[in-house]
């Protein structure tokens, strides 16, 4: 009785095998898609940031380069309509940007940001006082040169929190 109560549940186990192993192996299938998908998902996030940051640093470290080449060239008596139509452009790209990446990037990215538009708004503020030959009191160009240094820690401090978030070690 023995041997046949061996032989009855190996071929239990056995049809049962040949009958669950289809759906271990559709389970164990899911269960690989779903990890792919996770993982393809994360890296479109990485990358759709990635993109993001790269945007923001580069408008405003462009607006920040326009702003001061503005100030050389209205000391220098040469600003002329093409610069101002530039920097006009480089301002709107700057604030586009900081626009889309507030659907997407961390509060702490777009704090480092509007600290630096603080510093940003102000010169280009002043640039166009200057330019239209209506200084407030005490506005020149060398003063507005030395204000706008300010923008040189907050464009670094933006960018070191931007390589963090993605992961950028030193």
């Amino acid at each position: 009785m023995t041997a046949a109560i061996t032989a009855m549940i190996t071929a239990v186990v056995g049809v049962l095998g040949t009958l669950l192993a289809p759906v271990f192996v559709q389970r164990l299938t899911v269960r690989q898609r779903a990890e792919e998908t996770r993982l393809a998902d994360e890296r479109r996030k990485f990358e759709e940031l990635r993109t993001q940051y790269t945007a923001m640093n580069r408008a405003s470290r462009q607006f920040h380069t326009l702003l001061k080449d503005a100030l050389h060239r209205i000391r220098d008596d040469v600003y002329t309509e093409q610069e101002r139509n530039q920097l006009e452009e480089a301002r709107l790209d700057h604030r586009d940007r900081y626009a889309e990446a507030q659907m997407i990037v961390p509060e702490r990215i777009l704090q480092a940001s509007r600290d630096l538009n603080r510093v940003l708004a102000a010169g280009d503020a002043v640039v166009k006082r200057l330019d239209r030959g209506v200084p407030r009191d005490g506005e020149n160009v060398e003063r507005a040169m030395e204000d706008l240094k300010a923008a040189d820690p907050c464009l670094d401090t933006m960018r070191q929190l931007m390589r963090q978030d993605l992961g950028v070690a030193d």
